[in-house]
């Protein structure tokens, strides 16, 4: 799922002093490593994408204000901007209107950076993006594979991300959409990646994938796992994972123990949610119904940092930190947002849902990843 919310540090006399001093620095260091030892602990850092209720300015910034209290990375996950790019506007002036601002205020805030771009449509993997539909073009043409690429290289050059996603959801795009889409984002992916790679020696490239279907949990298959996205993208230096897993589990705590290991078993592979979640209320649809509450939610959370270092992840995005407002919804958001309406930490009125003391208090343990 892709949302896009825009703009916004004695002196010891005698011998009997000395000993008293390395007695008492040996025993306060005794208990300070035991106390490091047992404390719980994270190999994961902890962010968000800005997200609001609804596009209102204020909301942003409340939003932006009380999630990064809560966070140590931020995501920036967007659709090209195809409208706007068709419309004439350069790749380089929509990325310094629309994001560098914001980044330079996660950089004030000390947050690393992940950005990814989505040359595909984030809310129905069988189709172009919409923008692409209405001017009745598709990633398969040449000519948008190379506007998917000015625009990646220019949120790269101009932004600095410390890690570049440049495809969300390979392996659900593979499955769901027609040939020549995918292949199309097959295409502008891997020649991307080389322009990239000549342009920032350092930046490690990724693509993300869609846990719940590889494991055949959104049609009710079988496991199929990712083989085939390693080897359509092959300059993949580490994984992006993305999971909404009450799609397919009634109980988070159902979720095995391995549902992230399994995909990379292996693969010496640094592995991060990008955006994933599970909602708070029950939703039915035409298409697809679950049950859920707000307990569940937080018993998500809490079985979800078992997930994470069983897999030793780097990172775990929530995509969204309030829920969605239905009534401000643009009419040409597919009808599927409904399934993402309530997978915020707080609702539509910065309520705080039981999720956030979870997540809080994950927040809270020792920080023990290597970056």
């Amino acid at each position: 799922m892709t949302l896009i919310f825009k703009n916004l540090k004695v002196n010891v006399f005698g011998r009997i002093s000395m000993l008293v001093v390395l007695i008492l620095t040996s025993t306060i260091s005794f208990f300070s490593c035991k106390k490091d030892e047992e404390s719980p602990s994270r190999t994961f850092r902890m962010g968000f994408q800005n997200s609001a209720p609804r596009l209102d300015i204020d909301l942003v910034i409340q939003s932006l204000n009380l999630w990064t209290q809560r966070a140590d990375v931020a995501m920036i996950t967007t659709e090209v901007p195809w409208a706007a790019l068709l419309g004439g506007m350069s790749v380089d002036d929509y990325v310094v209107d629309n994001y560098k601002d914001l980044v330079a205020f996660y950089r004030s805030k000390d947050l690393k950076l992940w950005v990814y771009i989505d040359p595909q449509n984030g809310l129905d993997r069988a189709n172009d993006a919409v923008s692409l539909q209405q001017a009745n073009k598709s990633i398969a043409d040449a000519d948008m594979q190379l506007l998917y690429q000015k625009f990646t290289v220019a949120m790269d050059s101009i932004l600095k991300p410390d890690h570049l996603g440049l495809a969300l959801e390979t392996n659900l795009i593979r499955d769901a959409s027609p040939a020549s889409i995918y292949n199309g984002v097959k295409t502008a992916v891997n020649v991307t990646a080389q322009v990239v790679r000549a342009r920032n020696a350092t930046v490690p490239l990724s693509i993300s994938v869609q846990v719940d279907h590889a494991w055949g949990k959104l049609g009710g298959g079988s496991y199929t796992g990712i083989a085939q996205d390693f080897t359509d993208f092959p300059f993949i230096q580490e994984l992006g994972l993305s999971s909404y897993p009450y799609f397919g589990f009634d109980d988070p705590t159902d979720i095995p123990l391995n549902y992230y290991t399994r995909l990379v078993e292996g693969k010496n592979l640094p592995v991060f949610i990008t955006e994933g979640g599970w909602s708070s209320a029950s939703v039915t649809t035409p298409d697809r119904s679950f049950v859920s509450s707000p307990e569940l939610q937080k018993a998500y959370i809490e079985h979800h940092t078992h997930l994470l270092n069983e897999v030793g992840a780097k990172a775990v995005f929530q995509l969204v930190f309030t829920d969605i407002d239905i009534t401000a919804v643009p009419g040409d958001v597919p009808d599927n947002i409904d399934y993402f309406l309530y997978i915020g930490l707080v609702d539509i009125n910065f309520n705080i849902k039981p999720a956030l003391n979870a997540w809080d208090q994950v927040f809270g343990y020792r920080y023990r990843g290597t970056d």
